[in-house]
């Protein structure tokens, strides 16, 4: 055998072996177990809720196969008058997965704990999200090779400002009420009255959106947690949006470098960690889902996924950060000017027949 098959050999074996180690880390469980969702009623409300506490309550693809089921049961059911999605074990909402929640009846997420990737897809999108003083939010996936999906594309960009471009690009945390000042949560509600609250909307008879909102109200009203606390990112607003404001993300480092005060740096330093292509198929998915719609956001990040899966920085991202934990990316290519405008016109191009189907 000649050594430039022996080398193509090697290098599908390679990544063959690169994507089966990957997806096992992924895959978390080797099967679907009835109790890592918990799907019931109670009262007028049918009740999810993510039961996979020591792992954040991930999701899996055979949990959203369940809870997909049950939301078109639940849609049909005239006893049925709203949905509550929660988290079990108190640290985490949701810490990732995909799915996305788009119903036609009151949903309330409770987004209590970690909140990240697929957490946000299952409660973001929904009319009703209740944060708490333990709340986690980010959209952390530049730092692994991929982009803020899940409809990430269609929400952060109708944040106040630049807000959501700071977010998307750099994976900044928010937590507890500043959830809710961002505009991610619709109500802030203390943790310790989480369980009342459930009881109250769910003793409802009947209840309609308003309803819902006059409770969830009431209870968003007696919060006194960090009520008088302001923003944490209320001081730097107006260097976000300055800064963030550019088209390119050569110009956003050039803005962060020329405005040179301690917290530009500091995102300078955050975004220079983060995947070249990442970053840039970030800022045009933020600027093309600002005016389009929900389904043409999704089809586009389906498109987006795709051509990730076929890349080399989203294998490599979670080499580094989740497998190996060396947290030393060597991303490919490199440098932001090697992402040319072809490479980048590739990632979003349609799939045809492939393309996301609603």
């Amino acid at each position: 055998m000649r050594s430039g098959e022996m080398w193509r050999l090697l290098s599908r074996f390679n990544s063959f072996r690169r994507t089966h180690v990957i997806l096992q880390h992924l895959r978390m469980s080797k099967h679907t177990d009835a109790a890592e969702v918990l799907l019931e009623r109670k009262g007028c409300a049918g009740v999810i809720t993510l039961n996979r506490p020591k792992l954040l309550n991930t999701l899996t693809v055979g949990m959203i196969r369940q809870i997909y089921t049950q939301l078109k049961k639940w849609e049909q059911d005239p006893e049925t008058f709203l949905i509550i999605i929660k988290g079990a074990g108190g640290k985490a909402f949701c810490a990732g997965g995909d799915i996305r929640a788009s119903y036609r009846k009151p949903y309330v997420a409770l987004i209590h704990g970690i909140t990240m990737g697929g957490g946000v897809g299952v409660s973001v999108h929904g009319q009703f999200r209740v944060a708490t003083e333990k709340s986690l939010f980010a959209m952390p996936e530049t730092a692994i090779g991929l982009f803020p999906d899940v409809g990430g594309g269609y929400f952060l960009p109708r944040l106040q400002g630049k807000l959501g471009y700071f977010l998307g690009l750099t994976g900044f945390r928010l937590k507890g009420r500043d959830v809710y000042t961002a505009g991610i949560a619709t109500h802030f509600v203390d943790s310790e009255k989480l369980d009342t609250l459930e009881e109250d909307l769910s003793a409802l008879k009947a209840p309609s959106s308003e309803n819902v909102a006059d409770v969830l109200e009431t209870y968003h009203t007696k919060s006194k947690i960090d009520r008088d606390k302001s923003f944490i990112l209320e001081e730097h607003m107006d260097k976000i949006n300055s800064c963030f404001s550019a088209n390119t993300v050569e110009q956003i480092i050039e803005n962060l470098r020329q405005d040179g005060s301690s917290f530009a740096l500091e995102q300078l330093k955050v975004i220079n960690k983060m995947s070249p292509t990442s970053l840039k198929i970030t800022l045009r998915q933020l600027m093309e889902g600002s005016s389009k719609t929900l389904q043409e956001v999704l089809t586009m990040e389906y498109r987006l996924s795709q051509s990730c899966m076929r890349g080399h920085d989203f294998y490599e991202g979670v080499r580094a950060l989740l497998i190996d934990k060396d947290q030393s990316p060597k991303w490919k290519p490199a440098d932001l000017k090697e992402v040319t405008d072809e490479d980048l016109n590739n990632h979003f191009k349609s799939l045809g027949h492939n393309d996301l189907k609603f």
